[in-house]
């Protein structure tokens, strides 16, 4: 499919979310819905009546019965047997999806009809159709799944690429998710690594840190996947926050606070151990943060990607985290106000600032 596909995506902070929306209509006629954008992902599902158990979402739940172009799938066909977790029963394919985080979703994998903004559609893609839905899907009706997995939305449609750009998240504004179109002649690209043991994620040739203009020294291999499949580094829109490993982590804080040490500090917050009392001050330097691609490119971070607000007293603290496992993560905090481009061909992505 070559045609170009948009959708308008928010920030869902307004709405006590930490992730991205994209305002898609499911079925025939259309429910207006609100997805999460999620690259770490693949499955696509929204909250389906009859609900078992479902969350609270912002639109009217989709109600299968008024669609008529509503298909459930069998279990013999390849869209079922691509799930990692299904079940069969009366010959209708069951799926159960569940997250990092505790989140899961578990209904009937069926085939709908999927349009965005006006008349673009696009019809018989495989989603689930979540009866029983828990977790951290505040005010989003389900999940679009953009990872590199078969069953994910590029895949099913055969984009060569896609692309969004996530406003800052205060914004209201809307900009777009984008299928088949260009990389942005200014964008910085780096390397998308194939891992042969997982599909799904988008893993970035990372090869080091800096902070203050100097490069940290953290050995390369922090970054890289190993024999097993483990490590690397991956880019996320379904995460805030980006985690890296502890060493690598505590590196880049200590080189951080040494350079901000004449700024009053505060308490810690949460997951960030790294926060400051700006209530005080109009504006404030603090060192330069960038990524080092291993095509020796450079993305320099925008000072609100990295020293974010917490609250509305003045209290900023510095925007990263550390993993518990091997697995880093580039999340949407650090994507804020960028054009991010997956050029699914060439097996490249692209990051272009301030392009929403």
């Amino acid at each position: 499919m070559d045609e170009k596909l948009q959708g308008p995506v928010t920030s869902g902070t307004s709405q006590g979310s930490g992730e991205y929306f994209c305002r898609v209509g499911i079925g025939n006629p259309p429910t207006p819905s609100y997805l999460v954008l999620d690259t770490g992902s693949d499955v696509n599902w929204i909250q389906c009546a009859p609900c078992g158990d479902c969350y609270q979402q912002a639109d009217p739940i989709y109600d299968p019965s008024l669609s008529s172009s509503f298909s459930r799938l069998t279990c013999g066909t390849p869209q079922c047997q691509s799930l990692d977790v299904s079940e069969c029963r009366n010959d209708t394919c069951l799926y159960e999806v569940s997250y990092g985080d505790g989140s899961y979703t578990v209904g009937d994998f069926v085939t709908e009809t999927i349009s965005f903004g006006g008349s673009d559609k696009v019809d018989n893609v495989a989603i689930g159709c979540g009866h029983n839905n828990e977790g951290l899907f505040v005010a989003a009706a389900g999940l679009l799944g953009l990872g590199g997995g078969p069953l994910s939305f590029p895949s099913q449609i055969k984009a060569s690429s896609f692309s969004y750009c996530l406003v800052d998240r205060d914004s209201d504004k809307a900009s777009t998710l984008e299928f088949n179109s260009v990389i942005p002649n200014d964008a910085i690209t780096a390397p998308l690594l194939h891992n042969p043991k997982v599909n799904t994620y988008y893993f970035v040739g990372l090869n080091g840190i800096s902070v203050g203009g100097q490069q940290l020294p953290i050995p390369q291999e922090t970054f890289a996947v190993n024999e097993n499949g483990r490590g690397g580094v991956i880019i996320d829109s379904g995460t805030a926050v980006t985690r890296l490993p502890t060493t690598a982590y505590n590196t880049m804080r200590d080189a951080f606070k040494a350079g901000t040490s004449s700024l009053p500090s505060a308490n810690s917050v949460a997951l960030f151990d790294t926060c400051y009392n700006l209530s005080s001050m109009k504006s404030v330097q603090v060192p330069t943060v960038s990524f080092h691609f291993s095509n020796g490119n450079e993305l320099k971070l925008p000072a609100k990607n990295y020293m974010i607000p917490v609250d509305s007293s003045g209290t900023f603290c510095f925007a990263f985290g550390t993993t518990a496992s091997s697995l880093g993560i580039i999340g949407n905090v650090q994507q804020q106000g960028t054009r991010v481009s997956y050029d699914l061909t060439n097996s490249l992505v692209g990051l272009s600032p301030n392009k929403c």
